[in-house]
Formats: C-alpha cells, sequence, structure tokens
C-alpha cells in the first residue's frame, strides 16, 4: 500500500505511526506485546522503508528512561511503546521520573479490544487511571478518527508550557480498525494556554530590586535547562554581577569555570554555594521549584533574602516559598525582557559580596582525596570530567551522583540525571537514549554497583545496536548513599545495604552479553584506563574497585540549615559562627 493510498484508507495502527513521525520523531524505544501487536506491524513497515527507527529494549523501564534520555540530551519529545497489563506498567517509574524533572515524553501504550475494557481480560489494567498522578495529559483513544489530533496534541501538551509526559492508550480492536485517516488536524486547546511572556511591571519590579542588592544571589533549576536559556542567564549574571549557584537539574545551565558559578547548592552541594544563599538579601530563582533538597530546613532557607521567582507554572510559584515579585512566563522570554529593560552600564553594587564568595571558595574547595593502595571514587569521577569535558554525562542515583554533580563541569543538556524522583537504575538507558540521538557525542554513564543492576539487562539493547556508551561502575560493594544515612543516623546498623555477597563478576558478565568489560583498582592505572575507555570504538562496562567507606561530603542534615554542613574541614568553625550571626552583623562585614 502506497502512502497516498494509506491516507485515504487505512488501520488505526498505521495513523498512529504515521502521526507520530509526522511529528519529527526518528527513533523509538519499546517492547512488544499482544495488545500493541497491530502497532508494531506498522513499525516494522516503516523501519523498512527507512522512515523510523525502533530499539528494542530488553525491559519496559528501559524503554521509557532511553525516551527520557533522547528528551534531556536534544529537547525533543520522547516517545516509547509498551504493551498492556505488565508492559503498560512497568513504565510507571519511568512516567514518574519524567514528570518528576519536567521532561517531554509521549508514551504510547496497548490496550485490550474496547468492548472488552473492565471485564478483567488478561493482561488488562486501567493504565490510564494508575499513570494519572504522573502525566502532564492522557488520552484513551476511542475512535480511530481522532488519532491523528490525539497524537498532534500530545505532542504539542509534551513539549510546551512546562514539559512533561502524555500518555496515548490505544485498545487493539482501533489499532485495527479500517477508516478514512486524514493526517491534516490543527490544534484547537482553548483550556490549554501556556504564559511565555511575563508582565512588564513585574520585570520592572524586579530589576528594582535586583538594583538594590548588596548580596544578590542567581539560582537556576532545570527549567532554565529545558527553556535552553542559558545564553540568556549568562548575559544576565555578567550584567549585573550575579553570582549563579544552580540545582541538580540546572547543572550545564551557566559555565561552572566562569567566576560568578559558585556551583551546586542543596544537601551535596558546594560549602560556598550554602554559605551564599543563606546570606544574601535577594535571592532570583529562575526555573526553579525551592524543593527540599536544595532548601534543607525551609524556614531557614535564605532567611533575610527578598526573592524573585520566575517560572512558566504558576502552580510553583509561591509554593514553597513567598517571593517578593512573582514573574510567570518562559524563563528565557522573561530573561530576554529583563535584559531589554535593563543596560549594559548597570550601577553594580556586589563587588564585596563577590569579594566574600571569593574567600568561601578559598576556605572551602571541593576536594578530590587520593589514596596510596585504592581509588577513591572522587578520583575516578574527576578523571573522565577532566578527560572528556564534552561528554554527555548521565547517572545513577546515590553518592556517585553526587560526587558527579560536585566534580563534573559540563554544559547546557550534557547533564542527565534523576533528580527530582531519584531512580536508581535510569543512568544506563537514559545513556542509551541520548546516544542514539547524538551519536557522534560521547556518552558515559556513571553509576554504581547497586544502581546498575537495577537495569543491567539493557547491556543486551547496547550490544544488539552498537550503541557506544561507556558505562562507569563506581564499586564500593555498597548502597553507597543508604551506608552513609546508616553511619550517620542509625548508629551504623546497616540494614540491607552491604552488595557485596552475590555481586557478579562486572566484566564477565559484559563479555556474556558481547561487550567490552574491564576492572580497575589500582590507583596508577587511572589515566590509562579512562583514556582507553574513552578511545575505545565500542560500548564499554568498566568496573572501577574504589574506597568502600568513603562519604560524600559536604552534607545538610535532615532538618538542619545549608549553613549547617557537617563533613567540612578548617575553618569550618569560623565560616559556621560568622553564618549564625544575624545577617545584619555579616553585611556589616562586607562593607
Amino acid at each position: 500500500m502506497s502512502l497516498e493510498e494509506a491516507t485515504l484508507r487505512t488501520t488505526g495502527a498505521f495513523a498512529l505511526i504515521d502521526s507520530v513521525r509526522r511529528q519529527g520523531v526518528k527513533h523509538i524505544f519499546g517492547y512488544p506485546g499482544g495488545a500493541i501487536l497491530p502497532v508494531y506491524d506498522e513499525i516494522y513497515k516503516f523501519e523498512a522503508r527507512g522512515e523510523l527507527k525502533h530499539y528494542l529494549v530488553r525491559h519496559e523501564q528501559g524503554a521509557v528512561h532511553a525516551a527520557d534520555g533522547y528528551a534531556r540530551a536534544t529537547g525533543n519529545v520522547g516517545v516509547c511503546v509498551a504493551t498492556s497489563g505488565p508492559g503498560a506498567t512497568n513504565l510507571v517509574t519511568g512516567i514518574a521520573t519524567a514528570q518528576m524533572d519536567s521532561i517531554p515524553m509521549v508514551v504510547i501504550t496497548g490496550q485490550v479490544p474496547s468492548y472488552a475494557i473492565g471485564t478483567d481480560a488478561f493482561q488488562e489494567t486501567d493504565i490510564w487511571g494508575i499513570t494519572l498522578p504522573i502525566v502532564k495529559h492522557s488520552y484513551v483513544i476511542r475512535r480511530a478518527e481522532d488519532i491523528a489530533r490525539i497524537v498532534t496534541e500530545a505532542f504539542h501538551i509534551a513539549g510546551t508550557g512546562r514539559p512533561g509526559p502524555v500518555l496515548i492508550d490505544i485498545p487493539k480492536d482501533i489499532a485495527q480498525k479500517s477508516f478514512e485517516y486524514n493526517p491534516d488536524v490543527k490544534i484547537n486547546l482553548p483550556g490549554y494556554q501556556p504564559k511565555v511572556k511575563g508582565y512588564l511591571h513585574q520585570i520592572a519590579a524586579a530589576i528594582a530590586l535586583i538594583r538594590e542588592a548588596k548580596r544578590p544571589l542567581l539560582y537556576a533549576g532545570g527549567g532554565t535547562v529545558l527553556a535552553d536559556a542559558h545564553a540568556e542567564l549568562a548575559e544576565f549574571a555578567k550584567r549585573f554581577q550575579l553570582p549563579v549557584t544552580t540545582t541538580l537539574m540546572g547543572k550545564g545551565a551557566y559555565d561552572e569555570n566562569n567566576y560568578l558559578s559558585v556551583g551546586m547548592l542543596g544537601m551535596h552541594g558546594t560549602a560556598y554555594a550554602n554559605f551564599a544563599v543563606q546570606g544574601c538579601d535577594l535571592l532570583i530563582a529562575v526555573g526553579a521549584r525551592f524543593d527540599d533538597r536544595v532548601t534543607g530546613r525551609l524556614d531557614k532557607f535564605a532567611p533575610e533574602a527578598k526573592v524573585i521567582h520566575i517560572d512558566i507554572d504558576p502552580a510553583e510559584v509561591g509554593k514553597n516559598r513567598k517571593p517578593n515579585v512573582p514573574i510567570v512566563g518562559d524563563v528565557k522570554e522573561v530573561l530576554q525582557a529583563m535584559l531589554e529593560a535593563s543596560s549594559y552600564e548597570e550601577n553594580i553594587q556586589t563587588k564585596a559580596w563577590l569579594s566574600k564568595i571569593d574567600e568561601w571558595k578559598e576556605d572551602y574547595p571541593l576536594e578530590v582525596p587520593a589514596y596510596d593502595n585504592v581509588l577513591s571514587p572522587q578520583q575516578v569521577i574527576y578523571e573522565f570530567g577532566r578527560q572528556a569535558p564534552n561528554a554527555y554525562f548521565t547517572t545513577d542515583v546515590g553518592q556517585h551522583q553526587m560526587w558527579a554533580a560536585q566534580l563534573i563541569k559540563t554544559g547546557p543538556r550534557k547533564w542527565i540525571s534523576s533528580a527530582g524522583l531519584g531512580t536508581m537504575g535510569y543512568g544506563m538507558p537514559a545513556a542509551m537514549g541520548a546516544k542514539v540521538a547524538l551519536p557522534d557525542d560521547q556518552v558515559i554513564c556513571i553509576s554504581g554497583d547497586a544502581s546498575i543492576q537495577m537495569n543491567i539487562q539493557e547491556l543486551g539493547t547496547l550490544a544488539q545496536y552498537g550503541i557506544k556508551v561507556k558505562v562507569i561502575i563506581i564499586n564500593n560493594g555498597w548502597q553507597g548513599m543508604v551506608r552513609q544515612w546508616q553511619e550517620s543516623f542509625y548508629d551504623e546498623r546497616y540494614s540491607s545495604s552491604n552488595m557485596e555477597v552475590g555481586m557478579p563478576d562486572f566484566v564477565k558478565l559484559a563479555e556474556a552479553f558481547g561487550i567490552k568489560g574491564m576492572k580497575v583498582i589500582e590507583p596508577s592505572d587511572l589515566q590509562s584506563a579512562v583514556a582507553e575507555i574513552l578511545a575505545y570504538d565500542g560500548p564499554v562496562f568498566a568496573d572501577f574497585r574504589v574506597k568502600r567507606n568513603e562519604n560524600c561530603y559536604p552534607m545538610v542534615p535532615p532538618g538542619a540549615s545549608n549553613a549547617e554542613m557537617v563533613g567540612l574541614q578548617t575553618p569550618k568553625l569560623r565560616l559556621s559562627q560568622e553564618m549564625s550571626e544575624p545577617v545584619a552583623q555579616l553585611e556589616r562585614a562586607l562593607v
């Protein structure tokens, strides 16, 4: 059947895949099954014509994380496909991961025939109902004639405003139905009109606060990355001489090599970022949501600061911290408007404040410990950042994630990590998605020995398609962050956190999948091993054996303010006392 004939009369399955293709999609990640087979039959035909590429994962969670990584690396909407019942429910963790981090994605699930819905048919689950709290929007297709409209709307909703995942559930009989297909549809969503332009009077009020501030701090979150607003953020910081801190999601939005950067703030942020946020008199939150891992004890977060909050989602503005100046709009658009409303020759009052921050940087640098006979995890991570400064980095969740966030300096969209949900098993499939999207770029997954075993079956996907991802295991034989918390807060009762017994030989496992495996133990081998991994023309699975009881510091304990970090070296006492004094005394010290 030719395309011209198909657009006159075809099946729901063809209409679905053709509509997806018309959104510019070239890559899909998924796993087939009974209810989705009509759709997979069309995927086969589209692949045969060279119009689409499908990647068969080994578990549906791998598909949804791969689509997520694809979206984060490119800014495009990621797509994954699964069948009904267990296939659909296996997507739930990945959908929630995308929702928490505002990642644009369209999730397509098969469903039992529409006449069997509600009968507890084989492999029937109400995936629409199950996912309602963790999607931006969702559809169950009831008529084949609605497919083109639904797909067009789904991509528009997923990728505009505050991005997020959209579910499309298609019953098998609708996929098989023959009907007259018209791909030309217009979007008409009067109830969905995201506000992108900030009100000019609010922008003027924000500029006035910035001009008055002596100790301002620019606090950039993931919304800055999602809006591709890094250039505007850089110019804004430069014009007003604003120190910049980023969240875990905001990494890459601002050049961390710039003198204005203070790195990441929060529970495992830099000491100087956390001191700065506690001492600032104006906090400019850009695409950030004041989450608990950033703020610590909320009532002690930036206690004397006025707040400007810029975000495209009105539900986030004022949710956790009431701003003095709220601005609802697209971060890129709002920053552009603020630049237009200010001059290149602003009267800057931040010199003393920046000098104080420089002192904190000098007193509290991030450390990369080195030991004689064992690798430190920080050494390994730092070396990859040093030898591959332009790579895309994905991570799993735990100590290695925090060390990577502290030590790797990267660019926009090159930091890909599950922040809001903290999903172990995310890193390797997300790296697959990023590498599929950007085959000419280096993609490195930093994982831990516990996290990597969550979706280790995706080594099969790497092998099948030759996806040249470099997977780095920071292997300390523990669920590292769990062990650290048990040591610090549970009197060293290490309940179910030791991973040594039953740990596979990762090198043999990689080789069983036909992938290059490596084990690195000696510190003297580190530089050459990293160079070999990066140079190898294919996927690599590398096991780095590191110091077992290394802890990730600085750390803000639960219930503490960001100034009350533990794990700092001298002169901690002087600075912690200084920051516990009234802000007025700190201000006098800066004059």
